[in-house]
């Protein structure tokens, strides 16, 4: 797909959609999750370290003035609140960066525009580093990499689900934080919405695995922490795709992880209706 004088690259065609739903489907350890390890036995992520741009930061005060980001006059609304839906158009100038589940959006919801760069088993540090995204070009490179190129004005990010494994949160909060760090720097007046990660069903439950809902809050709350610190939207996707016994409802999923295109129309559907326009923000806040 074309953006504005940039390119990125979608999945052609339903040969492709079929290739990518059969690796959606893969029994056990779907999306790069590895449901049926312990959680003891999860390694530990070698970390991406970021270095300073050169040229880009002088040295002491200066430095840490330019580092800092703008502060807005008013906090975000932290999660996003509903506001009045809006077209599909309103997608065209999106990023949507993540693992597997967000590759689901972009198979199975619908949705005709937006720019996805994803990639199986995705992790907030993976995005940095494997050369897992092909460009036009047949180039691999790592999905940051890929979608600096594209223009856009929000970045949409869900990722989470494959790090649920590692054995502290402040590991994946501090990761995370470099991931929007970058993403910052890439697109400087983008929107940046972090999207909290939804749950799984009372199948995935029943085994007993390190992906489990009990973790997925605690990560969704460091998501959401980390929101407020960094001065992102907060999307909380996952009130949309649990049921009332607090489970990913059945009918919304293929394995008790993955999104099927009822749920990804859900999803979808969440999206349109909590927009980040500023006055219907404004309006959703003072209706609210």
């Amino acid at each position: 797909m074309e953006g504005n004088g940039k390119k990125a690259r979608r999945l052609p065609g339903i040969a492709a959609a079929l290739a990518a739903a059969a690796l959606l489907l893969t029994a056990g350890s779907s999306g790069g999750v590895a449901v049926s390890s312990p959680l003891a036995e999860a390694a530990e992520p070698v970390l991406y370290k970021a270095a300073p741009a050169a040229g880009k930061i002088g040295t002491g005060a200066e430095a840490r003035a330019k580092a800092l980001p703008e502060v807005p006059e008013e906090p975000l609304p932290c999660p996003l609140p509903e506001t009045e839906a809006v077209e599909d158009t309103y997608f065209d100038g999106a990023v949507f960066l993540g693992d597997s589940r967000t590759e689901g959006l972009s198979l199975y919801s619908g949705l005709k525009t937006g720019h996805f760069y994803t990639a199986v088993g995705a992790t907030v540090e993976s995005v940095f580093s494997k050369k897992n995204f092909e460009t036009e070009g047949g180039e691999k490179v790592p999905l940051l990499d890929a979608a600096a190129e594209q223009d856009c004005d929000k970045v949409y990010i869900m990722l989470g689900i494959n790090e649920l494994g590692w054995t502290k949160t402040k590991t994946f909060h501090d990761q995370y934080a470099k991931l929007v760090d970058r993403v910052r720097e890439d697109h400087p007046d983008a929107k940046i919405v972090l999207q909290s990660i939804p749950p799984v069903s009372a199948k995935q439950e029943a085994k007993k695995t390190y992906v489990n809902n009990a973790r997925i809050a605690e990560y969704n709350a460091v998501i959401k922490t980390l929101a407020e610190e960094k001065e992102c939207y907060f999307l909380d996707v996952a009130a949309c795709l649990t049921g009332g016994d607090g489970l990913l409802p059945k009918d919304l999923n293929f394995d008790g992880i993955h999104l099927n295109p009822a749920g990804c129309r859900v999803w979808l559907d969440y999206l349109r209706t909590h927009s980040l326009e500023d006055e219907a923000i404004a309006a959703a806040v003072k209706k609210g």
